[in-house]
């Protein structure tokens, strides 16, 4: 289910998922199917791991790369879930081929 928050977003940051819904900063990113792509990648990387082990994940490992980085938007993006998204947003038939814990492929 996508909703739309305006005030949910930092920056530039511009869509989130947290499961089982997709949060956009306005309407008209609907259609932007890259970024749903991505979003949707993210849930179910949630929903494998079965959602609060997700959250716990993200953070640490966020936490980690912060520390190796001293960069905040770099941890971010060095994060294995990001990686993934970001490296197969724009495969739109990615989801029905992907293999369970994929993102482990992106760990370094």
């Amino acid at each position: 289910m996508i909703l739309i928050f305006r005030h949910f977003f930092y920056k530039n940051y511009v869509g989130l998922s947290l499961w089982p819904f997709i949060f956009l900063k306005n309407p008209a990113l609907k259609a932007d199917a890259i970024l749903i792509n991505h979003e949707k990648i993210h849930l179910k990387q949630q929903k494998e791991l079965l959602i609060i082990p997700f959250y716990i994940w993200y953070v640490l490992e966020w936490s980690v790369r912060f520390l190796k980085y001293g960069d905040a938007y770099k941890a971010y993006q060095n994060i294995s879930f990001e990686r993934e998204a970001y490296c197969k947003e724009r495969d739109l038939c990615y989801l029905q081929q992907r293999k369970f814990f994929s993102f482990l492929n992106y760990l370094r």
